[in-house]
């Protein structure tokens, strides 16, 4: 289901792009109608960090918090050429390093550390572009608006069902009573079935014939939904309501 080192890259070039191109469109101040609270501002101070976070894990130099990037971008004289030095910077990282990389690497998605930091920052990027073209439009764009596949948004899905679901900090979806939610991207014929329980969510690829939650529609329709960012996707048990409410991916 993955998609080669080199999609992850182009990915992040492509979302690198999109994102800067609609930030000077909609302006700093504007806000950002998916991350409610936010300008445009805050959406590349965060960007930008991230990638420089990154290139610090990827370069050797450890985890740490990014606070001293994130204070860099809100002393930038030109925020938008300091967000092109950190993209610039996580994609000569990325091409650089070692087929064996060995760094640290936070999602058990059974990705390698080099593909599993490409993966991460080409979706981590893709979706915050998005949100600056919602800045832009005023409004979560539609499937048809966005720039990427329908494959790269199925491999963003799978990242979030199978990387961030089981998480402890962030996988807090639970129920009293056993549930199995699938999820079926209805252009790329992908599906992965939920376990929900009172214990850690478990997920593994592959559908089954009665669920008791059944999301899907379209993968570009589906990634947007799964990343709180809207979507038109068939939901008939409105189960979406409690994702939205226990599926918060955010920095911490």
């Amino acid at each position: 289901m993955a998609m080669d080192y080199a999609d992850y890259g182009a990915g992040l070039g492509a979302a690198g792009t999109v994102l800067r191109s609609n930030a000077m469109s909609a302006g700093l101040e504007t806000p950002v109608p998916t991350c409610p609270g936010w300008t445009v501002r805050d959406l590349v101070v965060h960007q930008g960090m991230v990638h420089r976070w990154a290139t610090d894990v990827i370069e050797g130099r450890g985890m740490g918090d990014g606070k001293e990037h994130e204070e860099s971008g809100r002393k930038a004289d030109d925020l938008l050429d300091w967000f092109d030095e950190g993209w610039a910077g996580v994609l000569h990282a990325l091409g650089s390093a070692p087929a064996d990389l060995d760094v640290p690497f936070f999602l058990r998605t059974g990705d390698s550390p080099l593909v599993g930091w490409a993966r991460r920052q080409c979706h981590e990027t893709v979706i915050h572009a998005v949100d600056a073209m919602a800045a832009r439009l005023g409004r979560t764009p539609g499937g048809e608006e966005l720039w990427f596949s329908a494959e790269l948004a199925t491999d963003g899905i799978d990242e979030v069902v199978r990387g961030f679901i089981p998480r402890k900090r962030i996988g807090k979806l639970r129920s009293i009573e056993p549930l199995t939610i699938m999820i079926e991207t209805t252009d790329t014929g992908a599906a992965w079935t939920l376990n929900v329980s009172e214990e850690p969510t478990t997920t593994v690829i592959g559908g089954v014939d009665s669920p008791d939650v059944r999301l899907s529609g379209p993968a570009l329709d589906l990634y947007q939904a799964l990343w709180n960012r809207g979507g038109g996707i068939d939901d008939p048990s409105g189960f979406l309501a409690q994702w939205r409410r226990d599926v918060v991916i955010e920095w911490a």
